[in-house]
């Protein structure tokens, strides 16, 4: 039997790919999407391929009535957690792709999802080698006592950090906090050139031309550092194989879990 799926963000970058792939999969059935724009067509008039079917509606309140066993969250941080928690209502187990949400939102979030019964796995990125970085930086961490992170991501992109560095830097911060050989409050100069604190550690956010997204981890001990980096292109394509992993497993959830790796056996 087929798992019902609500996609909320289907035309987007990351959503219309995540469709097709869904399209494709013979477990899977794509009940309802929501896109403002598309609102009121077939799905497959906005992605170019007619034999997607499925209706569009303007909000996840609108889609959610059609019954479904899995939500995707796959539109702004704005709206992220009504649609969520929408979904929740509805009895749906939900998995969340939007980036920004922040840690009163995932609590929120968790608690919801423990009333009802459901699971909520949210991943800052799900493509399968961020998924790695972020569970290698994990057992580094257990080691090796310093390191900085650093995230890039394209010009345009108004979140910083990304939501797959959220994610790593809380991660991280649950095995040790780093340690400051210079305590923040006495660098001299420019205090904001050490970056950000998020979870004890020190981040460090690019947003240039020529970078899509990715995110690097440096350890350092006395003569020797470790780099542990996850490059995407400028393709949907690398997310699509988590989520589809994600919308498989995250009934075998209950309350929220963060990160991939949640339904891996790593």
């Amino acid at each position: 039997m087929s798992l019902k799926v609500c996609l909320a963000g289907a035309a987007g970058w990351a959503g219309s790919e995540l469709a097709r792939g869904m399209a494709a999969s013979a477990d899977l059935e794509l009940v309802a999407a929501v896109s403002r724009r598309h609102a009121g067509q077939p799905l497959g008039a906005a992605l170019g391929d007619a034999a997607i079917v499925t209706p569009v509606f303007a909000s996840a309140a609108e889609a959610l009535a059609t019954p479904c066993d899995v939500f995707v969250e796959y539109t702004h941080p704005d709206t992220a957690r009504a649609n969520v928690l929408a979904a929740l209502e509805r009895g749906a187990h939900v998995v969340v792709g939007t980036s920004g949400l922040g840690d009163e939102d995932y609590a929120q979030i968790d608690a919801a999802a423990r009333r009802h019964g459901r699971g909520v796995l949210a991943c800052g990125n799900f493509a399968l080698t961020a998924v790695l970085l972020i569970k290698f930086s994990e057992m580094a961490a257990k080691i090796l006592p310093q390191w900085e992170i650093i995230d890039y991501a394209y010009a345009g992109k108004p979140d910083a950090p990304s939501g797959t560095v959220r994610e790593l830097a809380m991660r991280m911060g649950r095995q040790r906090q780093p340690v400051l050989e210079v305590p923040l409050e006495e660098t001299r100069g420019l205090r904001a050139a050490r970056g950000g604190t998020l979870a004890g550690s020190q981040v460090h956010a690019v947003r240039l031309p020529g970078f899509v997204l990715g995110a690097e981890t440096i350890f350092g001990l006395p003569d020797q550092t470790l780099s542990i980096r996850h490059n995407a292109g400028g393709s949907a394509r690398p997310y699509v194989d988590g989520a589809l992993l994600a919308i498989r497993k995250v009934s075998t959830l209950t309350g929220l879990h963060r990160g991939l790796d949640a339904v891996l056996e790593l």
